[in-house]
């Protein structure tokens, strides 16, 4: 398995006369040593098109160093985050592990070497008063060449780095003004081999994918739903490695681009051939599904952990944590591996394809090509309505009738958030707060739902303990609890539903 950590530094270009300056003191009690030298040698992979360095990717086997072997560095926030696996063959194939967590964007475009970085570097390790390494500050003189193209030339110059390891960003900013005080230059160039590979012949053609677009002051309906499409892939492919080293509420992250994209597939139907475009809704809402099986069993959990916490100690009969850690933590994983399997089938890179056409050749019918004002608020006015009548319909029932009435009310007021903040571009402020709105009434509601489905997992939670032969009067209290919760849920959803309905939030929007 891959280590990683995530990686934030300064880049700074110098010239051969620069000297590396004291940093000794930088930040209170700051030392610096003992210094060492290293020779690098770095092979970067991609494919033909240089589909990783568009996303801000690299992979590279690594000779030399402390962390020879190979390193995959990924988009984060705040950074990015490099993970490396053992490897001493630069040749030997990519190890599975990082292979798979770039699929999303290599697809089945072949990888190769397309540049060799040899970087002589002197690390000067800025350690704290304990001793530990506050920031790294390395000194590169680096050659490089281009692998395949002839008539590219070599390549030399020298840079300083600044990273972070185990101090914090006041001692970064420190080291930095202390870098550029000495003649040092932000660099033009976020990595090494993105200076290289600006070279290459396949990195003047237009992107594989199709970044979202800058909206012109007056945008088309086109324009603007195009601009929200591409936004929602992007985070799409952005999501798809996270989801398989199973990161925090990746899973979460990933089925909202779902639900996104499908939402304003729908909402915005009129303005899209349909032909094409409902296929992709079916398949968005596969893996919607596929993904939304883990997000559940995860919320479920964190749901019934926090029920159990607020328990008095004497009210819990038995291992009764134990028991519903068990159950959920095995259902987890057993989803989260569905889930990589189905990111893994080619029926899922069929779907990044056919996203990929969509926004580079939306297929806007003749009225998206009119200014967005005149056009989408009355699309988001079709979906308050179908909220509306949903709303109503809940209201004449009661039960388990209800339930089913409220859950697909539930679905009703994320598409309209969705449809509004697609909108807001153009609607501003109106669409904002219809928005949060429905977000209120969508957070109502699914408590509502989660007090259900809580409840049948209660039951079964009993039935185990009692096979086994233990109390099952915990899991009968907190049925009890639950129920009064959907009890009282009522009121609230009552309350959102009359602040979302109301005339003048959707006659605001233009």
């Amino acid at each position: 398995m891959s280590t990683g950590a995530l990686e934030v530094e300064r880049k700074y270009d110098v010239d051969e006369t620069a000297q590396v300056p004291p940093l000794s003191g930088v930040v209170d009690g700051a030392v610096v040593g003992p210094v060492v030298e290293h020779l690098l040698v770095a092979t970067y992979l991609d494919t033909p098109d240089l589909r990783l360095r568009s996303r801000g990717t690299t992979l590279r086997h690594r000779a030399g160093g402390t962390d020879a072997g190979w390193h995959l560095k990924l988009p984060a926030a705040g950074g990015r985050l490099e993970l490396g696996c053992p490897g001493d063959d630069p040749a030997a194939p990519v190890p599975a592990e990082l292979q798979a967590l770039v699929r999303s964007v290599v697809r089945d475009r072949p990888l190769a070497p397309v540049a060799e970085l040899r970087t002589t570097r002197v690390v000067h390790p800025v350690r704290g008063a304990d001793g530990r390494v506050l920031v790294e500050v390395v000194d590169d003189h680096v050659e490089a060449r281009l692998l395949g193209p002839d008539d590219v030339a070599p390549m030399a110059w020298r840079e300083w780095e600044a990273e972070l390891v185990t101090g914090d960003e006041a001692a970064l900013d420190a080291v930095a003004a202390r870098l550029q005080a000495a003649g040092a230059v932000p660099s033009g160039s976020s990595s090494k081999v993105g200076r290289v590979l600006g070279r290459h012949p396949a990195a003047s053609a237009e992107p594989w994918w199709s970044p979202a677009p800058a909206l012109p002051r007056r945008p088309t309906a086109g324009q603007v739903l195009t601009a929200h499409l591409a936004a929602q892939v992007d985070e799409l492919l952005l999501r798809d490695p996270q989801v398989r080293r199973d990161e925090p509420d990746a899973v979460h992250r990933m089925r909202v681009a779902c639900r996104r994209l499908r939402s304003a597939l729908s909402t915005f139907g009129p303005l899209l051939d349909r032909t094409r475009t409902d296929p992709l809704r079916d398949e968005l809402r596969r893996l919607a599904a596929e993904l939304g099986a883990a997000r559940d069993v995860e919320v479920l959990h964190e749901r019934l952990r926090a029920l159990l916490a607020d328990e008095p100690p004497e009210l819990l009969l038995g291992p009764v944590r134990q028991t519903v850690d068990d159950l959920l933590r095995r259902r987890y994983r057993e989803a989260h591996a569905r889930a990589v399997e189905a990111l893994d089938g080619d029926r899922h890179l069929a779907l990044l394809d056919a996203l990929d056409a969509l926004v580079a050749d939306p297929p806007l019918r003749r009225r998206a090509a009119r200014p967005a004002p005149d056009v989408l608020p009355t699309l988001v006015r079709r979906q308050h309505a179908r909220l509306r009548h949903r709303l109503e319909q809940a209201d004449r029932l009661a039960g388990s009738e209800q339930d089913v009435v409220l859950h697909e009310a539930r679905k009703l007021a994320k598409r309209l958030r969705y449809a509004c903040e697609a909108v807001e571009p153009v609607a501003g402020a109106a669409a904002r707060r219809l928005a949060q709105d429905a977000t209120a009434l969508q957070d109502a509601l699914g408590e509502h739902q989660d007090s259900v489905v809580t409840r049948d997992v209660l039951r079964e939670l009993g039935a185990v303990s009692s096979r086994a032969g233990r109390n099952g009067f915990t899991f009968g209290r907190l049925h009890g609890l639950e129920q009064a919760r959907a009890e009282a849920s009522q009121d609230r959803w009552r309350d959102s539903a009359r602040e979302v309905l109301r005339p003048r939030r959707v006659r605001r929007l233009g």
